[in-house]
């Protein structure tokens, strides 16, 4: 016998799949997309859903020293600045997720690196959008000029917060972004490991 089979519920099983009718646009704008799409249930009943299409996006956890590199920007989503790891989205075509996270870390840190390490990849939002996240950790960073792009990054600042008090900044509440706790957990737990 399966050991896994036997911690399932067989009625888990029955309840395998959703089945996309169709999918209609009601906003599309320069990053993201809102759609009424519309999904059979297993039993055949029918939903709809409000979803927000997202091109993707990378996060860096980049390392200089023994800091964490950080920036604090404003967000107007949250009519606050906050304090995130450097990240962006995946708007050129074909560029591959490691080489967007390489431009975004040069754009608005003004760090290169040699040594990449994926941390994870994760739906940041699931429950509405299906934005989806490559998270790296760059060592061993050095500084060349930097090219920041749009008005929030213009006026952005960079902070570094030492790996040591990394967690104390989360505990606290400075560190509220989810993409930036995520990576640094899983950043100090790979440099602990």
């Amino acid at each position: 016998m399966n050991p896994q089979k036997s911690f399932r519920n067989p009625k888990e099983r029955a309840i395998t799949s959703f089945e996309q009718i169709d999918e209609t646009i009601r906003y599309e704008g320069d990053v993201i997309s809102v759609v009424e799409a519309n999904f059979l249930g297993p039993s055949g009943e029918k939903i709809k859903r409000e979803i927000a299409r997202h091109p993707g996006a990378v996060c860096i956890v980049p390392i200089v020293g023994s800091d964490i590199v950080m920036i604090r920007q404003y967000r107007p989503a949250t009519g606050r600045h906050l304090l995130e790891i450097p990240a962006g989205k995946r708007d050129v075509a074909d560029e591959s997720p490691h080489l967007t996270a390489e431009r975004e870390l040069q754009e608005e840190v003004g760090l290169v690196s040699k040594d990449w390490i994926l941390l994870a990849e994760f739906f940041n939002t699931p429950g509405f959008c299906d934005e989806y996240s490559y998270c790296y950790l760059a060592l061993d960073c050095e500084p060349v000029p930097d090219n920041r792009q749009g008005l929030e990054e213009e006026y952005m600042s960079i902070e570094r917060i030492s790996l040591q008090d990394a967690g104390a900044s989360i505990s606290e509440g400075d560190l509220i972004d989810a993409k930036s706790m995520l990576g640094i957990l899983l950043a100090l737990q790979y440099l602990d490991g």
